[in-house]
């Protein structure tokens, strides 16, 4: 099986390997569209501020390949972010894959929220054998609403979409590679998905 990493230069690119690298599995780094496309699973990681991730994304022409992959993806942090219509931080334009604008949290929280909190209301076979209200990483001060596409929601002064999925397009607010045991099950589960993505969605 070949997974590639999507390497833009706005991503947690090692954590992630050496997280697939336990489960047995040795991903490629790059931003070559031909990789890419020949993969049997995508991961599109991102840390950082939007608006020059996506400028990162420009530069590369991978702004027009990510949207038309045909085989599982897996946005992580910044990486689902991007996957939506808009942004608020630096006004961003996303790739428009998952239909809901990303906000910034209230000043009614503390922001950025960083640390460990639950996810709830898990409706994806990525979350095979992994429990309700399970503890997983994050570090984002913007966030997605729940929307049609939410999977998974978390609390943090409102609820808010922590995984989202559309087609074979995942994407997770929270970080599977820094979330101890359940996160490496989640990944694992991502590893095994099947493109055929019609019974994948438990609603």
């Amino acid at each position: 099986m070949k997974i590639v990493i999507v390497n833009y230069g706005a991503g947690n690119i090692q954590s992630i390997k050496f997280a697939l690298n336990r489960l047995g599995v040795e991903a490629i780094l790059t931003d070559d569209e031909t990789k890419i496309r020949s993969a049997d699973k995508v991961i599109f990681p991102g840390v950082g501020e939007a608006s020059s991730a996506m400028q990162k994304l420009k530069a590369s022409g991978l702004d027009k390949v990510i949207p038309t992959l045909k085989q599982p993806v897996l946005g992580i942090c910044l990486g689902m972010q991007l996957l939506c219509n808009t942004s608020e931080e630096g006004n961003t334009k996303g790739l428009g894959f998952f239909d809901v604008g990303v906000v910034k949290f209230s000043n009614s929280v503390k922001v950025p929220q960083i640390g460990w909190n639950q996810i709830q209301n898990l409706k994806s076979n990525l979350f095979e054998a992994v429990s309700e209200n399970e503890n997983m990483y994050l570090v984002h001060s913007y966030y997605a609403p729940l929307c049609k596409e939410t999977i998974a929601s978390s609390e943090y002064g409102l609820q808010y979409s922590s995984a989202l999925q559309k087609d074979n397009f995942y994407g997770v607010q929270f970080h599977p590679e820094k979330s101890s045991t359940a996160g490496e099950q989640i990944l694992k589960n991502f590893l095994n998905l099947t493109s055929n993505i019609s019974n994948q969605i438990k609603r």
